[in-house]
């Protein structure tokens, strides 16, 4: 019989702990802290996650039926509903803010040579955001209409694993182009958006900093053609030209040429118009390279489904923001352990088993290959899988 750790002591063991510890020193996040530190909070609400806990009595109540295990889970210090909230509420989100992006670079080493779906050795980014609903007078720190509130979850996703590598979390009024100004653009790599985050002057900064974006040009984009590619109409593509902006404050902000491609989708008939800065790239896979954000819609689709960041356990600002970043680092977290175990089978079957197994004295790696689903294909064929 295995006499081991607990489950979520074995999977919490992939951390990087000793990053956690110079942060909670640098923000000063145990300062005055008698009983509960910040390592209980972070493991409180990454049990949480992982065992889709609701609320924070919820979470007291499932951690109170074990108190025996709780030592071996991690947890030192008396976990109570106004412990934890206190916690959420009074220690700085930074700490957990820095912890996800330490782990975000782990995993992007571990999924560096994955599959992209496209002949391309660069690196690709999908730029989107998702909107959560909140209650007004709940979270009036976070207005979007008259009567409703809302955070804004701006996220740039690296496709070779569908990992986070930016995420800014707003109110609900800040439009998408703003987040462009946040970014700092990595040479050579390529920036895959919608129409929303057109804005020339922005897109050109882009451009000079050696980077390449791939967007959709909006209908009211005015153009003039300098040079026209030949292309296999077979295929779908309609045109393949060199063009200039021909309005004269869009032609201020970006100066120089653009490549626009034409094509007619063969199986929903609709005329889509891709606007880049990059002229090498068949036509074909620039239209390959904006299908492929259809990734990150997945992903705060999955993140909305498995992970608690639709229904918060504080209302403050800093609440919202460290549940959202602990949920983040739980996420990379298993997505490291699928790679480092070398799993074939999806993050949600991983998140299945481990849910209902925490308290479970059982050799982590045997557990989920022994437990692991056959993984079928979705019932929707239009449907994809995240990772």
């Amino acid at each position: 019989m295995y006499a081991g750790k607990l489950v979520f002591a074995q999977v919490m063991e992939y951390a990087p702990w000793h990053t956690f510890r110079r942060l909670v020193t640098k923000y000063h996040g145990d300062f005055n802290v008698r009983s509960f530190s910040c390592l209980d909070q972070f493991l409180c609400m990454a049990f949480a996650q992982l065992t889709y806990r609701e609320s924070l009595r919820d979470i007291e109540a499932c951690l109170g039926a074990q108190p025996a295990k709780l030592y071996h889970l991690g947890i030192r210090g008396n976990v109570s509903r106004s412990a934890l909230a206190d916690a959420n509420e009074g220690r700085d989100w930074h700490i957990y803010f820095e912890f996800a992006q330490a782990l975000i670079r782990i995993a992007r080493r571990l999924y560096a040579t994955e599959p992209l779906g496209v002949e391309l050795s660069e690196t690709v980014y999908a730029l989107d955001s998702t909107t959560i609903d909140l209650c007004l007078s709940l979270f009036p720190w976070a207005p979007f209409r008259q009567a409703k509130a809302a955070v804004k979850l701006h996220t740039l996703l690296d496709l070779r694993g569908a990992i986070p590598t930016f995420i800014h979390i707003s109110d609900g009024k800040l439009h998408d182009v703003n987040v462009l100004d946040l970014l700092v653009s990595e040479p050579g790599a390529f920036y895959v958006m919608d129409r929303g985050y057109l804005d020339f002057e922005r897109l050109y900064t882009m451009h000079q900093a050696g980077s390449f974006f791939v967007t959709r040009a909006k209908s009211n984009s005015k153009f003039k053609r300098l040079v026209s590619r030949p292309v296999d109409r077979s295929t779908g593509l309609i045109c393949d030209q060199s063009v200039e902006l021909t309005v004269f404050y869009s032609h201020q902000g970006y100066p120089e040429r653009l490549r626009r491609i034409r094509f007619k989708d063969p199986e929903t008939a609709k005329t889509l118009v891709f606007l880049t800065n990059n002229f090498a790239l068949p036509a074909l896979t620039v239209g390959a390279l904006y299908k492929s954000r259809w990734q990150v819609e997945l992903f705060f689709r999955w993140i909305k489904q498995h992970l608690r960041i639709k229904r918060f356990f504080g209302t403050s600002e800093n609440a919202v923001k460290s549940q959202v970043w602990i949920a983040v680092a739980v996420y990379v977290l298993v997505a490291i352990i699928r790679k480092r175990l070398n799993l074939e089978f999806s993050l949600h079957s991983m998140l299945q088993i481990l849910s209902v197994t925490p308290f479970e004295k059982v050799s982590l790696f045997q557990m989920l290959t022994d437990m692991a689903p056959m993984e079928t294909s979705p019932t929707n064929p239009n449907q994809m899988i995240l990772l």
